[in-house]
């Protein structure tokens, strides 16, 4: 039986290894011996390792056919990177903000299938723009809008975490790119908001983040390609007032007489009311719109996602959207029908034939729905 090692015990990690085990040999790494009890009250096989070590990551994963990354960001690249140097092949979710073409050529040496970025977003978008570009003669456009939230709105910030906080931070912080009339476009995070309408939430606001990653290199033949994030309405000048007031700098202070940056400081106040607590109830929405041309003719393509909280498992939203994606990238890797050698954004992953049909079914069987063709 295929031995997949599943690195970092968290509420996405620990859902992907339930998820694999009836199919595979699953053991779960992760330095959190709390994190590794769950686990072992669910059934799986654990490990301790310390991830934030290449060598720790390598002794985790020496035994294992496959690798799935689920560690936070800034861990993701060094990560990753670890695992092709111990000869693994890799499916991860990480949304590190290195280039992953940088391990291009490690994973072509070690003749090896990395698949980066295989979430909900980036992940499912990526998947469809490659599917519809393998099928359609030329897209004109690419608008991905997504969003994470808790279906209860508790004030000051009306938010909750569905994963790692700081890549939350993160994503109000990094310039966002764009890409309009064939050039890339950078704007300020957090930029650009609209309101927009969606069947049974009622309003919520979108707003430039740096979420089409590769996409900007891997397709340059898309003129308009842009992916915003979507929040309840007031959400983006409260995180404004924090990031221009300074509370997510990095460099640190000193504050009466104490070293500290404001960054520390902040998620030390802010991630306890991040926190989603057990129970707490969230839900994901996505809109994938694709324009072109098809057999000569003017088309359309739209995608809509609406899921929610699995109270039967007490699984949140966001760990079944990004990790389900990544299991079915799990299993169609499994099986033989994928194989593309070195690194492998999604929207590679999309381009081959069956692939988006594959893992769209994987997820309906896991009540996770894409509508609309």
């Amino acid at each position: 039986m295929t031995h997949v090692v599943v690195l970092g015990a968290g509420r996405v990690g620990g859902a992907m290894a339930k998820d694999l085990a009836p199919d595979f040999k699953v053991t779960v790494a992760d330095r959190s011996e709390d994190a590794l009890a769950r686990m072992r009250g669910a059934g799986l096989a654990t490990r301790p390792a310390d991830l934030a070590s290449p060598d720790g990551v390598k002794a985790a994963v020496a035994d294992a056919d496959l690798v799935v990354g689920a560690v936070p960001g800034f861990m993701g690249f060094a990560t990753a990177k670890a695992v092709l140097e111990a000869g693994k092949a890799l499916v991860d979710i990480s949304f590190f903000d290195e280039d992953c073409f940088e391990l291009d050529a490690l994973a072509k040496a070690q003749q090896l299938t990395a698949i980066v970025d295989c979430g909900i977003a980036p992940g499912c978008g990526n998947i469809i723009l490659g599917d519809t570009l393998r099928q359609w003669d030329h897209v004109d456009s690419f608008e991905c809008l997504v969003g994470g939230l808790p279906a209860v709105r508790t004030w000051p910030y009306e938010y909750k975490a569905g994963f790692s906080p700081i890549d939350v931070i993160e994503e109000y912080t990094r310039p966002a790119r764009y890409v309009k009339d064939g050039r890339t476009i950078t704007m300020p995070a957090l930029s650009e908001p609209e309101l927009l309408n969606f069947e049974g939430l009622g309003t919520l606001e979108s707003f430039n983040t740096d979420g089409l990653r590769s996409l900007i290199h891997t397709f340059p033949q898309v003129p308009d390609m842009k992916e915003k994030t979507l929040r309840y309405p007031g959400h983006i000048e409260k995180m404004r007032m924090l990031r221009e007031s300074g509370f997510f700098r990095k460099e640190k202070l000193q504050v009466a007489g104490v070293e500290i940056s404001p960054l520390d400081l902040t998620t030390a106040l802010l991630f306890p009311m991040w926190f989603m607590q057990e129970g707490d109830e969230d839900f994901t929405v996505m809109r994938v719109t694709v324009t072109g041309l098809k057999d000569g003719q003017r088309v359309r393509r739209e995608l809509d996602l609406l899921d929610r909280y699995d109270r039967a498992t007490k699984t949140t939203s966001m760990a079944r959207t990004t990790g389900y994606t990544c299991t079915a990238a799990v299993r169609l890797m499994a099986k033989g029908g994928y194989a593309r050698q070195g690194v492998n954004p999604p929207e590679f992953l999309g381009q081959e034939p069956g692939a988006w049909s594959f893992i769209r079914a994987e997820l309906a069987k896991r009540g996770v729905i894409f509508t609309g063709e």
